[in-house]
């Protein structure tokens, strides 16, 4: 197995967070560095933060370019 650089960007990410205009902007962000979506959203009520956390898979295209690092 070959090593990998630390500017690659991973194939696979799950973002998570509070379900506001913050989340909207990571996922978006993350977009616009070459990833696609994977999968639905999920949702879940945290009742201690009383909060709804959103959950959303990301995974980078085949003809993305990776490791320029202003997307990590």
């Amino acid at each position: 197995m070959s090593e990998k650089s630390s500017t690659e960007m991973p194939r696979y990410r799950l973002l998570t967070g509070p379900d506001d205009a913050a989340f909207c902007k990571r996922v978006s962000a993350m977009l616009d560095c070459g990833y696609e979506l994977y999968g639905s959203p999920s949702l879940a009520y945290d009742s201690d933060k009383k909060c709804v956390i959103a959950a959303q898979a990301v995974i980078l295209k085949k003809d993305a370019s990776r490791g320029d690092g202003m997307c990590e």
